[in-house]
């Protein structure tokens, strides 16, 4: 059985190829707000703007009570972190939003005392994290 255009024959690839070139064309086909078009000729891509939304300088782990990196910010430096011990976030506060500019990974967890029953994620350094999938109550920065 010949395919789109009578070339070849149809496969699930070959539509799925088809099917995401006419979503990307669409797309691409979207007008453009004047706000992006001046964020572009600035040199700053919109998406960049936007998913760093809070201050994290080099060297921080940041967290925030809200996500979208909103509310109160906590800022942990690797001068005062014990490298690959559990701290909990003083006085049971707890965090939706991250970035790990720590240069080390940071597991963030659902439990106060780092307990692997809850959840807990390894994030990269360098990751902004604009919603995390629970309330992160304790971090470990790791060595490597």
């Amino acid at each position: 059985m010949k395919g789109m255009f009578g070339r070849g024959p149809r496969t699930a690839a070959g539509i799925l190829a088809v099917t995401a070139l006419a979503a990307a064309l669409t797309a691409a086909a979207q007008p453009v707000g004047a706000q992006s078009r001046h964020a572009l000729r600035q040199g700053v891509a919109k998406e960049s703007a936007g998913s760093r939304l809070g201050k994290c300088g080099p060297g921080e782990l940041c967290l925030w009570e809200r996500p979208r990196f909103k509310g109160k910010r906590r800022v942990h430096e690797l001068s005062g972190i014990d490298i690959e011990s559990c701290t909990p976030l003083p006085g049971g506060a707890s965090a939706t939003s991250a970035a790990n500019r720590t240069g080390r990974p940071v597991t963030l967890y659902q439990s106060a005392e780092c307990a692997e029953t809850a959840e807990f994620d390894t994030h990269p350094s360098g990751s902004w994290t604009p919603e995390l999938p629970y309330r992160a109550r304790a971090f470990k920065v790791w060595e490597h």
